[in-house]
């Protein structure tokens, strides 16, 4: 089935949705025949930020987007915008990993409670499908950010039991790695310190990280509307990078100002991990995406002290050190797929 045809005539629901994932789905969906899409998020100035925009580059089709100020912590301005929403792409979260390591209770709030909040506000107002955004932190997490959406990914299976069992909501969720040139990427911030004629900062030359661009994370989210099952976890297959020849790959770009070793930040990875080894095991290849299927068991313990399972995990996890590591042209190529860089570079030739 088409994914545009699915959301004819229907409303969709972006929480988070003034953010770079919400600005990117506006863009696959505004001139379809969806009717309604209600951006739900607590910064009105972002809202209105996004207001003006559409207005003036999407005139006849602005009138589709409705704005909704709440905050995913309070339950019912959730459910005060759930009120005819068909569908639902959960987005809102707090999404960086130094902020999250010193406030660690905020994370437990936004990316637990609120995520919680969401699917219970939705099952209520019989929404037909949530999908949910997680990341590769939350696969063996080791920082706050990563621990916090790891247990939203609990709370998303658990929901997803609840509504299934009632034949309800359908929820799924998404993982991805790092999407480029989003809120708090590392690009623009090598970009402008290029600009200024200062060093790069490089954590350590040979972390590896996921590359995909927002076209990319919007495209997983529609793959896994059309194919959810309740419990799915969707990932997508994506390329990878060492920060050394990402630095290497954006300066051949913007010009080589040097780099400067920092050393690694509070909570970071050596390599990030997309799919653990016992999701591997239960997981299906679609081509571009894995699906990991929800575990069904139940808590009948008793039964697994006679059977349980022969295998608990694969052989190894999926990582951004065993996918496929691109070159530093590779990465060029990768990094010129992002409408920010492509724009940076106009804004260099115009000068």
């Amino acid at each position: 089935m088409n994914c545009s045809d699915n959301f004819s005539d229907s409303t969709l629901m972006i929480t988070g949705g003034t953010g770079s994932f919400g600005n990117t789905v506006l863009k696959h969906f505004l001139a379809t025949d969806i009717s309604e899409i209600r951006i739900f998020s607590r910064d009105e100035k972002k809202q209105d930020d996004m207001r003006h925009e559409l207005q003036a580059k999407y005139p006849e089709q602005a009138g589709k987007v409705k704005f909704y100020i709440g905050d995913v912590r309070n339950i019912e301005s959730v459910r005060d915008a759930m009120h005819g929403v068909d569908y639902i792409f959960h987005a809102a979260a707090l999404k960086q990993v130094p902020s999250c390591e010193f406030f660690p209770m905020e994370a437990v709030r936004t990316n637990i409670i609120g995520t919680d909040n969401v699917l219970h506000a939705a099952i209520e107002a019989g929404v037909k499908r949530v999908v949910c955004l997680s990341t590769d932190k939350a696969a063996y997490p080791i920082n706050a950010m990563g621990i916090s959406k790891a247990m939203m990914e609990h709370v998303i299976y658990a929901n997803a039991r609840v509504a299934a069992e009632r034949d309800g909501t359908v929820i799924c969720c998404t993982r991805y790695g790092n999407v480029m040139c989003s809120r708090g990427s590392v690009i623009p911030l090598f970009i402008d310190q290029i600009k200024a004629g200062n060093p790069i900062t490089i954590t350590d030359p040979n972390m590896t990280r996921f590359l995909m661009n927002l076209d990319e994370a919007v495209e997983l989210v529609k793959f896994a509307f059309e194919h959810a099952r309740p419990g799915d976890l969707f990932i997508q297959k994506a390329d990878a990078s060492t920060i050394g020849d990402l630095a290497k790959a954006v300066q051949k770009l913007f010009g080589d100002t040097g780099t400067n070793i920092i050393g690694t930040r509070h909570g970071e990875k050596l390599y990030e991990t997309l799919m653990t080894r016992e999701e591997r095991l239960r997981s299906e290849d679609m081509g571009n995406y894995f699906r990991v299927a929800a575990d069904n068991r139940d808590l009948n313990y008793d039964k697994y002290f006679v059977k349980g399972q022969v295998m608990t995990e694969a052989e190894e996890s999926y990582t951004s050190h065993n996918t496929t590591l691109l070159d530093v042209d590779g990465v060029v190529k990768k990094i010129l797929t992002t409408d920010y860089v492509r724009n940076e570079i106009e804004k260099e030739e115009k000068r």
